[in-house]
């Protein structure tokens, strides 16, 4: 038997990770998100509970790029604009292959019975 270590987000518990510099920067991430969250539904109070979450997770995933912008790099904005547009995360629908049984054009043989012993 093979033991595995994983480590999982404090903050999303359905995440696990392999290495623990990798959960502690989504960590990072999920805070800096709920903080922006926060900000930004004092800021718009318009906003549903569910935009404001989405924004804030969205400006944390790229904050490298927003840093930029705010340090005088307006036209890094551009990146993200260009950028596919990203999808809410939704479990992904499982397929399950099922074999399929295709008559053959051949009939079968019924199965021999089992020999006793003597």
């Amino acid at each position: 038997m093979a033991v595995e270590v994983v480590y999982r987000s404090s903050r999303d518990l359905e995440r696990l990770f392999m290495d623990k510099a990798e959960a502690d920067r989504h960590d990072k991430m999920l805070e800096l998100a709920e903080l922006l969250a926060e900000v930004l539904q004092k800021a718009v109070p318009s906003l549903t509970e569910q935009q404001v979450e989405e924004a804030g997770i969205y400006m944390a995933k790229n904050r490298d790029v927003f840093a930029k912008a705010f340090k005088s790099q307006p036209d890094a904005l551009s990146e993200l604009l260009n950028a596919p547009a990203e999808v809410a995360e939704e479990p992904a629908p499982v397929k399950v292959d099922v074999p399929v049984e295709v008559p053959s054009a051949e009939p079968t043989k019924p199965a021999k019975a089992a020999k006793t012993p003597k």
